[in-house]
């Protein structure tokens, strides 16, 4: 089999229904809690470049930023404090989402969603209220525990609930409510930076609450998967009743033998995120670990939270800044649509391979022009600033349709049912420790590399881009349940794990399915 090689199954692989409006709506509340991961990080990245704030919150930034000559363009809002408050959130999030598995695995995903949004509004009440830094730390830790709850179980939870051969389109409808969070966020920003009496920040925060009290309440009337109902007690008539009316037909006799099948073998695993560094899981714990670390060096959660303070930096306003951040995030948004509707007719290494070219190009003419253009004293002309601005949004339009939304779908796919919940949590645990780190060092690295920072990303861009196209499997259209297929033809599967081992997996789930 030629390197990069993938199987494609047909569509469904044999299953019945359709996208029904039940389906619809409950992966429209849960995928919702996207908007409260966006929002965070479009907030963050615009208070901190509003004046008003940085004056109570963070003086030494506020000061460098207006008056001192003798700091570097690039230098301007390097502080410790202000990257502390900036990255805190992921910290929690990170040892959140490590509990997070067993809640989802033991408890449902449901519960999880219910964890993480009643955790975010209390988070939101702390940032409006904030009279002090420590308050404003314990309200990035509470947003970092409701997200690291949320973001685990939902991408679950879509995945779970969608028909197969639509499952790409409604698992990426979490990362368009993510675009969607970030752009509400910066146009809120925006609108409350005209404040005269500067306390425009409060609204900022404050708002969080909305989105993270819609989830909660909205979490509560919502359907558990399937796959759950018959991973927790065996109810094979309740699925059965909720399976035909997620799908809107009686046919569903096959899908509900895989699930079943899925569910004997996962009760005899019990300890998920042990077992999942087994030498049989080894490609799916590659992916889980290497596509969301990928994600991050993309550098694209330096354009989400530090959009407006980029932009300050080159040259812009604090408004135009503002509205900067608002114009490239519409353009993420539509691509997150244009993925949902070409992801499953195109596949997600397509998507992966077109979206990591762009990303190159994009960071490699951003570094070019600020190495010409931009020096660590003195403004940069008008007209270049906007060039900037104009390669960043072909930048988030590439990462939107492709490594944005299929770093949550792809990972839920592979992962078989006993390992899955705590594959997710492996995911989301490495994004938000990735993410801290560089929320922790860019402003350094920034002040430090200069241009270079974007030379750095791209260069990142470059090797994930190669790792999709040797290691990376095609998965559209495929059930989770018969996701093993993949493996059995990708060459890497093969040469890891063995074929003896593949065999004993195979019996193993024969077993499981002739014991129901």
């Amino acid at each position: 089999m030629a390197i990069g090689a993938f199987v494609e199954g047909p569509a469904g692989a044999g299953y019945s229904g359709r996208v029904t409006s039940f389906v619809v709506l409950s992966c429209i509340v849960a995928g919702s809690g996207g908007i409260l991961f966006g929002y965070d990080l479009g907030i963050s990245g615009g208070v901190t470049s509003m004046e008003s704030f940085l004056s109570k919150f963070f003086p030494d930034v506020y000061h460098q930023m207006k008056g001192d000559k003798n700091v570097s363009n690039y230098c301007r809002f390097d502080s410790e404090l202000l990257t502390v408050f900036t990255s805190s959130l992921y910290v929690a999030g990170l040892v959140a989402t490590l509990f997070a598995s067993s809640v989802t695995r033991r408890f449902g995903r449901r519960a999880s969603i219910l964890i993480g949004g009643t955790v975010f509004v209390v988070g939101s009440v702390f940032g409006g209220a904030a009279v002090n830094v420590y308050m404003l730390l314990l309200n990035r830790i509470l947003l970092g525990i409701g997200l690291g709850f949320t973001n685990q179980s939902i991408p679950l939870y879509l995945s779970e609930m969608a028909p197969p051969q639509y499952r790409g389109a409604i698992n990426n409808g979490f990362e368009l409510c993510i675009s969607i969070g970030i752009l509400i966020a910066n146009l809120i920003n925006f609108g409350v930076e005209k404040i005269a009496d500067g306390w425009g920040w409060r609204i900022s925060l404050s708002l969080a609450a909305v989105p993270a009290a819609f989830l909660t309440l909205g979490a509560i009337f919502l359907p558990e998967t399937p796959s759950f109902i018959i991973q927790r007690d065996g109810n094979i008539d309740e699925a059965k009743i909720l399976l035909q009316r997620l799908r809107g037909t009686t046919r569903i006799q096959k899908e509900l033998d895989d699930l079943v099948s899925a569910s004997n073998f996962s009760r005899t695993i019990q300890h998920p995120l042990r077992n999942i560094f087994k030498r049989k899981y080894r490609p799916q714990l590659v992916i889980a670990l290497l596509v969301p670390f990928f994600n991050q060096v993309t550098g694209i959660n330096v354009i989400n939270f530090y959009a407006p303070v980029m932009f300050r930096t080159i040259g812009l306003k604090e408004s135009a800044s503002l509205m900067s951040a608002v114009v490239t995030r519409i353009c993420a948004t539509v691509a997150n649509i244009v993925a949902m509707v070409v992801v499953d007719r195109f596949g997600r290494r397509k998507l992966f391979l077109v979206g990591g070219i762009q990303m190159i190009l994009s960071q490699i003419m951003v570094g070019a022009v600020l190495a010409a253009k931009f020096k660590d004293h003195g403004g940069m002309e008008k007209e270049y600033a906007y060039l900037v601005l104009i390669i960043m949004c072909v930048f988030v339009a590439g990462f939107a349709w492709s490594w944005g939304p299929l770093t949550y779908l792809v990972p839920t796919e592979i992962c078989p049912l006993e390992i899955r919940s705590a594959g997710q949590s492996i995911v989301i645990a490495v994004i938000f420790l990735v993410t801290f780190v560089i929320g922790q060092t860019f402003l350094a690295m920034l002040c430090h590399l200069k241009f270079g920072t974007f030379f750095l990303f791209g260069g990142w861009v470059c090797v994930m881009t190669l790792f999709i196209y040797f290691f990376l499997p095609e998965t559209k259209q495929l059930p989770m349940e018969q996701m093993e297929q993949v493996w059995r033809r990708h060459w890497f599967w093969v040469r890891i794990v063995g074929e003896e081992e593949e065999e004993e997996e195979r019996e193993a789930r024969s077993i499981a399915l002739s014991t129901t």
